[in-house]
């Protein structure tokens, strides 16, 4: 399976943090799945990381650095992944999970999710 990671799981998983949910570890370390990291997980973490937000305990850059040590595959931000973040119901007001959404439904990738409000928006979201 390819699965894009949302932000904190992907965080959770780098970091090894027991907030982990165990089948988000699973699917993670399943060697048949392709794990993508988004851009924009990584914009997410550098703006709030810069905001001393104590719920992102690394840089942008060392999220970066650690993503790549673990084989995550890096998703861009394409121009398609943002028009399509038109067309999602009004369900999240959070631009980047809405982009992660979009990208989810566009590539077509699994998003792992542990946010419940996201899992709305597609049967292709999984909630962990």
């Amino acid at each position: 399976m390819r699965l894009l990671l949302d932000t904190h799981i992907a965080l959770w998983a780098i970091t090894d943090n027991p907030k982990l949910p165990t089948r988000a570890r699973e699917l993670i370390l399943a060697p048949v799945n392709e794990i993508y990291i988004s851009a924009a997980s990584v914009w997410e973490i550098a703006i709030k990381h810069a905001l001393g937000r104590h719920t992102i305990p690394i840089s942008g850059e060392e999220a970066r650095h650690y993503f790549a040590e673990a084989g995550y595959i890096t998703l861009p931000i394409t121009d398609q992944h943002a028009a399509v973040t038109e067309t999602l119901p009004p369900l999240h007001a959070d631009p980047f999970d809405r982009i992660l959404v979009a990208q989810a439904l566009t590539e077509p990738l699994k998003l792992v999710t542990h946010d419940a409000t996201m899992a709305g928006y597609s049967d292709s979201i999984l909630l962990v």
